[in-house]
């Protein structure tokens, strides 16, 4: 039986992604080194962040093709969450929005990975 245990986010520079998202999640650096930072999420789930020049095979696709995404628990947690990151200078990709599956909105990192939080449900 497989089991998922690793989101991998191909990056410039894993140290300094490793300290971005860090403070954005408030989780320690468990590994480092400059091609490849870790750091836990949670349940035995890691976020990998692998120096983009040194993986293999070479990855198909720019930064940005794809997201990652964050629950949280109601729409006033989305603009709260919003007003902190965007405080703390994050690029905003997408302002909070009502869409289908609830409210969103959407950051990037300094690779220029989207960055989706969402309250599934809420307006």
């Amino acid at each position: 039986m497989t089991e998922f245990s690793f989101v991998l986010l191909y990056v410039d520079t894993p140290p300094k992604s490793a300290d971005f998202y860090s403070g954005l999640l408030d989780k320690p650096v468990i590994e480092s080194s400059p091609t490849f930072c870790m750091l836990p999420l949670r349940d035995g789930v890691m976020l990998g962040l692998w120096k983009r020049d040194t993986v293999e095979p070479v990855p198909v696709g720019e930064p940005g093709s794809s997201e990652i995404a964050m629950t949280v628990g109601d729409a006033a947690a989305v603009d709260s969450t919003f007003a902190d990151w965007k405080a703390r200078g994050l690029i905003i990709a997408q302002p909070p929005t009502a869409m289908d599956f609830g409210r969103t909105f959407v950051a990037l990192d300094p690779d220029g990975h989207r960055i989706r939080v969402f309250a599934p449900g809420a307006e």
